[in-house]
């Protein structure tokens, strides 16, 4: 069975934009690698003005660099590479994460191979994956306010004492209320952060599915709940103190909102991977799979 697509490939490359963890400055010495490596195949690097800044560089703007840019690269963490996608997602451009560090779960391209690895992008020696993002819409007295979250959309209690108390609905049908610290709501790529802290199921990132996990729920017999795609589902808070945080980046107050609602984005992020790049060798090695 093929689950990956290997056959999906950049047309051209001509233009590259980076982006970098904020305020390290010894992520200099790679920016430069990967400057001089793409310059020596006839590509122009562009940096977003934030990262430039940080290196003392020229940069330039956000949109401007997405907009140009025949692929993006995100240079630091996992934290970093999920901002990108992010802000990064109207524009459908295929993303290589690079870390300064050790393997990630996202960014599997280490410090060390940069100049082997770019190498094989002019070669066409990589692959693209297509991972499924959520969409949450707020509304709220007519506005409509939509996001998207790479790995988790949570909503929880903000005092130490009391619940979360989240009512969940399909179709308009009442399906639990979940009662306890919270409820998430995960990809499939993000069912190895915060889901699988919570008890909740590894799900392999290419399955197509909508995993809902609670967070230290009131009663044993809730257990998390993977739904098909084809659902969105809606949220209602008998609290008022309750929040809605996406991605661990971004915090909402459940009370302002007169409708919630978490599908699957219409689009999906796209990164770019090793070829050789095995999912279960990462969990074997990030969650210590088969350790004495």
């Amino acid at each position: 069975m093929k689950i990956i697509d290997e056959d999906l490939k950049l047309s051209s490359i001509k233009i590259v934009g980076l982006i970098s963890k904020p305020n390290d400055k010894s992520l200099k010495v790679f920016y430069e690698k990967i400057k001089n490596s793409l310059e020596k195949n006839g590509v122009v690097l562009l940096v977003e003005k934030s990262s430039a800044k940080t290196f003392g560089v020229n940069g330039v703007k956000f949109d401007y660099m997405c907009k140009k840019s025949d692929f993006l690269i995100s240079l630091g963490g996992d934290g970093t590479l999920i901002s990108l996608c992010r802000r990064s997602f109207a524009y459908e451009k295929p993303i290589l994460g690079i870390y300064a560090g050790n393997l990630g779960f996202l960014t599997d391209i280490e410090s060390s191979e940069i100049e082997s690895f770019i190498d094989k992008i002019f070669t066409n020696k990589y692959r693209i994956d297509s991972r499924m993002m959520l969409e949450l819409t707020l509304i709220s007295g007519g506005c409509t306010k939509s996001l998207v979250a790479f790995n988790d959309i949570v909503f929880s209690r903000t005092k130490l004492s009391g619940m979360a108390s989240i009512e969940t609905y399909i179709d308009g049908h009442l399906i639990n209320c979940y009662y306890g610290d919270g409820l998430i709501v995960s990809t499939p790529t993000g069912s190895t952060a915060y889901n699988i802290s919570a008890g909740g199921p590894v799900v392999y990132p290419l399955t197509k599915a909508l995993i809902l996990t609670p967070v230290c729920p009131h009663s044993l017999t809730q257990r998390p709940l993977v739904l098909p795609v084809d659902f969105e589902v809606s949220f209602k808070s008998l609290q008022d103190e309750s929040v809605i945080v996406v991605d661990g980046q971004d915090t909402y107050k459940m009370e302002e909102f007169d409708k919630i609602s978490v599908k699957i984005a219409d689009r999906y992020a796209k990164l770019i991977h090793r070829l050789d790049r095995n999912y279960f060798d990462v969990l074997r090695q990030k969650l210590q799979w088969g350790a004495k």
